[in-house]
């Protein structure tokens, strides 16, 4: 179990100062100016060296993330953008960094910006985080007062400026080259890649994406060094890790814990124990909605990082938020309100996208009610598949992958829906 000493993010529940000077206070902007004069290879060499994957979902490593920008300019300018646009269902750990500690964000963006070679870089909040939003922009109003930011930046020599950018409120543009879309202006839909952004990215710049928790744990791992953050965690899934834990626990809550935690300890030591005991736990999404859903046998020993959880039990970590599932659960409805939320999300760019989740909602809004045949679930596996893969950004995959989840895991039950609303059919019928 991950011990206080060890935890990055000091004030998580809001319970200190989340000012300038309680950020201080707890060992933040401490020594900026050493860590930028150290040079950008130096950083990126350590962000390396540390193992830290990117904390959006994806798990891509963030030291050969940033090593992708040029390295000379030019002529035009590099950016960062950071991705607050923390949309997925479950998922609620972001915004705890912002609106309770929201200076290790931006300490976090002025070093990893300066790595980058970036002068500006802009935070791309979510529509719905309005109080959020106020908290960030006070303490990066807060740091620009001190000199932390504008000229000079913390008196390392480096010029920064950080923008806060607001969207308004749709999941695609939590995708990393839709939000670049956003941020211009435009209307949020991916971008064709290549060109990948570190290539030409926002206003055709060298451009890097990266979650919130990626820049702000960034500070932390420096000042203590890679070794110590590569020390948590399985090898290739190393580092301390904000936990999202909603459903059916006695104690929902967002935690950091150390990689590669076992989901029984995960789940006994923060948040009490399962609603009614293991033996009432059903099935567990243990990375936000978009990824496929875990029966409870398979789970309880699951270890929680990115290459168990795919490898193993072909889920994934995501962003780790958690989602439990108990017995009074039903669990072809829960799957069919996440084929609602994609369909409803999709932006229409591509045809498989557009038309396959709107079919596949339907196609599960009859199964819910028991009303299609048992030869429609191969066949809605099947237009799983044909979405899956064949789309511009991942919400193709993320619409799919839930409902291959419940196929693979819970097929028993669809076949008994159908079979028991079939037998009441015929007994009506016959009377």
């Amino acid at each position: 179990m991950l011990q206080d000493k060890d935890r990055i993010f000091t004030n998580l529940y809001g319970m200190h100062e989340r000012t300038l000077a309680g950020a201080k206070a707890r060992g933040h902007w401490d020594g900026t100016a050493g860590i930028i004069k150290k040079g950008r290879d130096w950083i990126i060499d350590q962000m390396k060296a540390s193992g830290l994957r990117g904390r959006g979902g994806a798990g891509f490593p963030t030291g050969l993330k940033w090593s992708f920008m040029p390295k000379e300019s030019d002529g035009r300018p590099a950016y960062l953008v950071i991705n607050a646009d923390e949309s997925e269902p479950g998922t609620c750990k972001d915004r705890e960094i912002m609106r309770h500690d929201p200076h290790t964000l931006i300490e976090g963006a002025l070093i990893a910006s300066f790595a980058m070679n970036a002068n500006t870089a802009y935070i791309y909040i979510r529509g719905e985080f309005i109080r959020e939003r106020e908290a960030l922009q006070a303490a990066i109003d807060e740091a620009y007062d001190a000199g932390l930011l504008g000229k000079n930046a913390a008196k390392s020599g480096w010029d920064f400026d950080l923008f806060l950018h607001h969207g308004a409120g749709a999941y695609i543009c939590g995708e990393e080259t839709a939000l670049i879309e956003s941020l211009e202006g435009k209307k949020g839909m991916p971008r064709m890649k290549p060109p990948f952004p570190a290539g030409a990215g926002l206003y055709g710049c060298p451009t890097t994406v990266n979650n919130v928790e990626s820049i702000a744990v960034v500070p932390t791992i420096l000042r203590r060094g890679p070794e110590w953050f590569a020390g948590f965690g399985r090898a290739n899934n190393a580092g301390t890790k904000l936990f999202g834990i909603s459903g059916h626990v006695n104690n929902p809550c967002v935690v950091e814990e150390a990689m590669s935690i076992s989901f029984e300890e995960l789940i006994e030591k923060h948040c009490g124990g399962i609603r009614g005991g293991w033996d009432n736990l059903k099935a567990v999404i243990p990375g936000g909605s978009s990824v496929p859903c875990v029966r409870a046998e398979n789970m309880r020993d699951a270890i929680m990082d990115f290459d168990y959880l795919r490898g193993e039990l072909g889920s994934g970590l995501g962003t780790a938020a958690v989602i439990v599932m108990d017995q009074s659960t039903d669990i072809i409805k829960a799957i069919w309100r996440l084929s609602k939320f994609y369909k409803h999300e999709s932006c229409g760019q591509c045809t498989p996208c557009r038309e396959g989740t709107g079919w596949m909602m339907r196609v599960m809004d009859r199964l819910v009610k028991g009303e299609a045949d048992v030869e429609e679930i191969d066949m809605l596996w099947d237009v799983t598949k044909q979405v899956e893969g064949h789309t511009i950004c991942a919400l193709g995959d993320a619409a799919a992958w839930p409902i291959q989840g419940l196929i693979n895991n819970f097929r028993d039950e669809i076949e008994d829906r159908i079979r028991v609303n079939k037998q009441g059919k015929v007994s009506i019928a016959a009377e």
